[in-house]
């Protein structure tokens, strides 16, 4: 009678699955011979990379993630080069995400508008680049992993204009690379980088911020 209803069951359960139905496929094929086309492999893959040697190809993801998960740019007045109230917000998000990384270093690109000379333009978006340097420094990063080593000045906008142009005078902060005194620093342990940056990320961010404040950050 079990050995009926058992049977009677698992022609119920295939009636129920049409020859359209993608899970009828599954149950004609071996278990774990379906090859995931999705993002299941991408730990493994940052591993590999890493084990590799392929650290640029990792440094581009990161890179990827971190203009997607964090405000990259900062935008300043006309012909100034202090960070207002709305930048510091951004740039201390910022360092909240820089600061999971240490193996990573950043590079911070300043820019202007289109209006006054080619060269003035390099110094002043060179000082920008330079401000958000120091703040970022003064929320924890270390200068060493900080660089603001080119200014494009007037030269690339984001909005093709020959007025004053808010947008166009602006800093962007990017993943540059890793750490040079510590090769291959990764080694393949992305699995404990993601695990520190989810341990980073339950703390609340005004407990971060005592935290800060308390060992004389800024």
């Amino acid at each position: 009678m079990k050995k009926l209803m058992t049977t009677a069951m698992a022609a119920a359960l295939l009636a129920a699955c049409s020859a359209d139905d993608p899970s009828f496929d599954v149950l004609e094929v071996e278990a774990g011979s379906r090859v995931d086309s999705g993002s299941f492999g991408n730990a493994t893959m940052n591993n590999m990379m890493a084990m590799q040697g392929s650290q640029q190809d990792y440094a581009i993801n990161l890179a990827r993630r971190f203009a997607s998960e964090v405000n990259s740019t900062v935008n300043f007045a006309f012909n100034q080069a202090t960070l207002d109230a709305d930048a510091r917000a951004t740039l201390m998000r910022q360092a909240d995400w820089i600061r999971q990384f240490p193996e990573v270093r950043f590079r911070v690109y300043g820019h202007t508008d289109l209006v006054g000379s080619n060269a003035y333009n390099r110094r002043l978006g060179l000082r920008r680049a330079q401000a958000v340097v120091a703040f970022l420094s003064s929320q924890g990063i270390s200068r060493s992993r900080l660089e603001a080593v080119a200014s494009f000045g007037e030269t690339r906008p984001v909005v093709q204009t020959q007025n004053r142009e808010r947008r166009n005078r602006r800093t962007v902060t990017e993943v540059s690379g890793f750490v040079q005194s510590d090769p291959l620093v990764l080694n393949g342990k992305y699995a404990q980088v993601i695990f520190r940056e989810y341990v980073a990320a339950a703390v609340p961010q005004t407990a971060r911020t005592t935290t800060r404040i308390a060992t004389g950050g800024g």
